[in-house]
């Protein structure tokens, strides 16, 4: 079965002229002819019949005819609904992947945004996890991901979000802030330090610090960046903190430049070639595109 011979059918079968149905298709003559040929021989029936003023159906014809109209105009109004989007009437869900971090500097905004332009949409987030990724991607489970560009997983649409640094954070009169926070107090400071699920006391941060023959000391390993503003705001430790975090964050915080060179890094979106043309999919991603840099520029 040819759509094809579905919309010459429906022409054929209400305009009830062959010159007709050919203008309307934007056909030749005998081009319809022969698809009505077609058609004859695909339902075993001569469908339409000589008459004084061309053409008259047969039984089976009329029969086909309510039918054929419903589906084909099923048919193009899904075609149309998936061309022209309409956030405010759409009624969808985006599974989304991230971190703890990235929920509250890019998720929140993004709800927020969401509940205005387009309260039929709902989030679903899940924790990112990197190794599965892919997979999930595959499969449906994950839409888009926000994640490092150097972790996204070969395959996978990419697109930059954002860029963040790190800012030294410590509790509002932190004795270290009293003259300006030095290379020197910064290394005298109890530190606060996150490593996702290893509990590690060592990040790049001491590595960089220990090629220059240098060393702070690491306090507390905690699993979140989540939990740190709480922790430094009720104690004298310091943290290095993303700075998108911080001014997301309504912890009373003191914050500082650090005082030495930490290098920056990036979030990506990420989704899988099966929704990159999905107009709903393309949508939300622009509007995340658009809600970061707003931020930034915030």
């Amino acid at each position: 079965m040819d759509l094809n011979l579905l919309h010459t059918l429906e022409a054929l079968l209400e305009e009830r002229n062959v010159t007709r149905a050919a203008a309307r298709l934007h056909l030749s003559q005998p081009a319809v002819s022969a698809q009505l040929a077609r058609l004859r021989a695909l339902f075993d029936d001569p469908l339409l019949l000589p008459a004084p003023r061309g053409m008259r159906p047969t039984a089976k014809a009329e029969q086909l005819l309510a039918p054929l109209q419903a589906a084909l105009r099923q048919l193009r109004e899904t075609l149309q609904a998936s061309q022209d989007f309409d956030p405010s009437a759409a009624d969808m869900t985006l599974r989304l992947a991230c971190t703890d971090y990235a929920q509250a500097v890019a998720v929140l905004p993004l709800i927020q945004r969401l509940r205005r332009l387009a309260p039929g949409i709902r989030l679903a987030v899940r924790h990112l996890e990197s190794a599965r990724l892919r997979r999930q991607a595959e499969s449906g489970e994950v839409d888009l991901a926000l994640i490092s560009p150097d972790g996204a997983p070969p395959g996978l649409h990419a697109r930059a979000l954002f860029e963040d640094r790190y800012v030294l954070i410590g509790r509002p009169g932190h004795p270290a802030w009293r003259n300006g926070v030095t290379l020197a107090r910064y290394l005298e400071q109890e530190h606060v330090v996150v490593s996702l699920g290893s509990g590690d006391f060592g990040t790049a941060v001491d590595v960089a610090l220990a090629e220059q023959g240098l060393a702070r000391r690491v306090a507390l390993s905690a699993a979140s960046f989540l939990l740190v503003p709480e922790i430094v705001a009720q104690t004298d430790y310091v943290a290095l903190m993303p700075q998108r975090l911080v001014s997301a964050i309504r912890v009373p915080l003191a914050v500082a430049a650090c005082p030495f060179a930490v290098p920056g890094f990036g979030v990506s979106m990420v989704w899988h070639p099966r929704n990159h043309s999905h107009p709903g999919q393309r949508w939300l991603r622009q509007l995340f595109a658009e809600l970061m840099a707003e931020t930034a520029a915030a």
